[in-house]
């Protein structure tokens, strides 16, 4: 397949990594250099689930319902990605007692009980942010731009943090520039601007002192960021952008 430079390959390099979506031709060649992109990824699955949570209401559903669609939209079209990380990260910070174990339980394919009881928090606060959204009758404009507002962080953690295992898949990535982590974020505040007014400024702040307790407390538990610590990022900024946009609603 041909391979693709420039902003389209960025786009499709970010949707190869973090979704399951089928893509039209691979990504770029430039790695972590991409990572500007990420939003770009979450406004796509969003708007995608979006649009199915529209025809749910369309076809009569309660909003609890379209909201549920939503969130099922999300996990499936990203493969449980991050969702994984934060159950990893749940297990292994507060299931060890030293740096090396908690990253041996991060790496186990099991689940244990932090990591469910994390799981369930995530999903149910963010079904019921959703549903406040939907019902107050504006949502489109912040469910997109909390898609994106909660993975710009992930490539600020990995350009400014260690990483902590020295293998794994944001081991692989690499290391972005510092240009690169700034673009995405300016491309994140600027298009959630347009998307949901100016109160997209308070729930950026917000997000941005989520992701940084949560880089604060991987650097203190494990020493540095991983590729579960990133995908746990992420669903606690979700989840703190959602909740800040229905409190605003």
């Amino acid at each position: 397949m041909k391979r693709t430079d420039g902003i389209a390959g960025d786009v499709i390099a970010a949707l190869g990594l973090l979704t399951r979506l089928p893509l039209p031709g691979r990504a770029s060649h430039r790695g972590a250099e991409a990572a500007w992109a990420w939003p770009l990824a979450g406004l796509t699955v969003a708007l995608l689930a979006a649009v199915l949570a529209g025809i749910g209401g369309w076809i009569g559903l309660p909003v609890t319902l379209c909201a549920g669609l939503l969130i099922a939209a999300l996990v499936v079209m990203t493969g449980a990605l991050h969702e994984d990380g934060l159950a990893d990260v749940a297990d292994g910070f507060w299931g060890g007692f030293t740096n090396e174990r908690r990253l041996e339980i991060m790496k186990d394919s099991r689940i244990g009980s932090y990591g469910v009881i994390a799981l369930v928090l995530s999903l149910g606060l963010r079904w019921q942010a959703v549903a406040v959204l939907i019902a107050g009758g504006a949502w489109i404009g912040p469910l997109l731009a909390a898609a994106m507002l909660s993975r710009a962080p992930m490539a600020v953690l990995l350009q400014e943090m260690p990483n902590a295992r020295g293998v794994g898949l944001s081991q692989a990535v690499g290391r972005p520039g510092r240009a690169a982590a700034a673009t995405g974020m300016l491309v994140t505040l600027g298009v959630s601007l347009l998307l949901a007014g100016s109160g997209a400024v308070w729930v950026a702040l917000a997000v941005a002192l989520a992701a940084f307790g949560v880089a604060r407390v991987a650097q203190a538990k494990v020493g540095g960021q991983t590729g579960d610590v990133l995908g746990a990022t992420q669903q606690v900024s979700e989840v703190v952008a959602l909740c800040a946009f229905a409190a605003l609603a």
